[in-house]
């Protein structure tokens, strides 16, 4: 049986830090956000897409998302990709463009297949998303606590955009809480 009081602290803390993210992301100039429909993104994804000043880009594929963020820095905006792990595969290849090309990347990533992870099929991805986007050449910083992801999320976003860099913070499972289907 679900505890009532833990299951609204949880949404809580999730609204909390999607809020603070959100406008770390708008005091870094952020114009355009692009997502696959994601359970742990959901207060960011509805946040950004009633901004009137951000262009939200709903994916059919992860890896479409690469592509308008190096389009949009091509036309002068600043963007963020919102995945989930398993999308992380997705993106292996397309990756090499803005790698290569040293365009600013800043995606956010969602875990799963790791703390309380209810299929299996996500335990691999979970395993890979690291060393996959270390090895193609991405940055990849890691947060599992809601005090850390704000820092977290501003620090990666200088560095994306300040230095362009190619990073991703991986936000981890437990800090989005248990999954019920």
């Amino acid at each position: 049986m679900v505890n009532a009081k833990a299951a609204r602290s949880a949404v809580g803390t999730a609204n909390k830090w999607a809020s603070d993210v959100y406008r770390v992301l708008k005091a870094a100039s952020v114009r355009q956000m692009s997502y696959v429909p994601d359970a742990g993104h959901t207060t960011l994804i509805n946040l950004f897409s009633a901004d009137p000043d951000v262009v939200s880009n709903v994916l059919t594929t992860e890896e479409e998302g690469v592509a308008i963020s190096v389009g949009a820095w091509l036309g002068g905006q600043r963007s963020v990709l919102l995945l989930q792990s398993s999308g992380v595969g997705n993106c292996i290849n397309m990756l090499s463009l803005p790698v290569i090309g040293r365009f600013p990347l800043l995606m956010l990533v969602t875990m799963r297949g790791e703390w309380a992870e209810f299929n299996p099929w996500q335990v691999p991805m979970g395993r890979a998303t690291q060393p996959a986007l270390e090895a193609i050449g991405v940055r990849v910083m890691r947060t599992d606590k809601p005090d850390d992801l704000v820092e977290t999320v501003e620090a990666a976003a200088a560095l994306a955009y300040d230095a362009d860099q190619q990073v991703a913070v991986l936000i981890g499972q437990r800090l989005l809480g248990k999954k019920k289907w």
